[in-house]
C-alpha cells in the first residue's frame, strides 16, 4: 500500500509513483503486444490467462472508483496519467511524450505496433485522428487556460506503416473563444495524414 495519497503530490512523490507505475505500465503495453501475435500452444495459453487473471484480481485489491483523470501537484502541475495519448498509466497510450517548442508548436516522436493496427501492416485511421486531435488540441492550449476540439478534419494522404512516426502541430491564429490549429503525421518519406481543426475555451475557464 501506497504511504501517501495520490493528491496534491510533492516533486518527490511524483517521482516515486513514476517508478512505481511506469513498469507496470509498460508490461501491461508489452502484454497487449505479446496477445495480437502470440502463437503458443493452447495450454501455454491457458496457464498466461490464469496468470494475468490473478495478477488482475490482485490489482484490484484497492482501486479508485472510476476513472483516473487529472490530478495535480503541490505546484499546480497536471497529471493526465490515464489519458489515451500520453498516460503514464494507460498501457493503450503509445505513449506521446510531447515536446513544446518556444514558436509554440509542439511535436512527438512515437512508435505504433500491433495493437493499432488498421489495414494489414498500417495505422488504423481512428488512432491517427485520436493522436492528431491530442496534438493539435496541445498546440492550441495555453498552459493555463485549456482548449476543447470544436471540429477536426482530417486528409488522409496514404497509408501510414506501423512503425516509428512523428506528429507536429501549431495554432494558427485565435478568434475570440476559438483556436484555429493544423497539425501532420510523417514516417521517414514525408506525411501520410494531415489534419486541421477549431477548439474552444470552455465556458467554466471563459468564467
Amino acid at each position: 500500500m501506497l504511504d501517501f495519497t495520490v493528491e496534491d503530490l510533492s516533486a518527490e512523490d511524483v517521482e516515486r509513483l513514476r517508478e512505481i507505475y511506469r513498469p507496470l505500465t509498460e508490461s501491461v503495453r508489452e502484454l497487449i503486444d505479446a496477445t495480437i501475435r502470440t502463437d503458443a500452444a493452447a495450454e501455454t495459453v491457458a496457464a498466461a490467462k490464469a496468470q494475468i487473471d490473478a495478477a488482475t484480481a490482485a490489482l484490484r485489491s484497492k482501486q479508485i472508483d472510476g476513472p483516473f483523470g487529472v490530478r495535480f501537484t503541490e505546484q499546480g502541475d497536471r497529471m493526465p496519467w490515464g489519458n489515451a495519448v500520453i498516460g503514464l498509466r494507460n498501457p493503450v497510450a503509445p505513449p506521446l511524450s510531447v515536446q513544446h517548442h518556444p514558436d509554440g508548436s509542439v511535436s512527438a516522436d512515437f512508435t505504433l505496433g500491433a495493437a493499432y493496427e488498421g489495414p494489414p501492416g498500417h495505422v488504423h485511421g481512428g488512432v491517427a485522428a485520436l493522436i492528431l486531435d491530442h496534438m493539435l488540441g496541445e498546440a492550441a492550449s495555453p498552459a493555463t487556460s485549456p482548449r476543447l476540439t470544436g471540429t477536426i478534419s482530417l486528409r488522409y494522404l496514404r497509408p501510414t506503416r506501423l512503425g516509428a512516426l512523428r506528429v507536429q502541430a501549431a495554432a494558427e491564429r485565435t478568434e475570440g473563444v476559438k483556436t484555429f490549429a493544423t497539425g501532420f503525421i510523417s514516417d521517414a518519406e514525408g506525411p501520410t495524414v494531415q489534419a486541421e481543426g477549431v477548439f474552444i475555451r470552455p465556458r467554466w475557464v471563459q468564467d
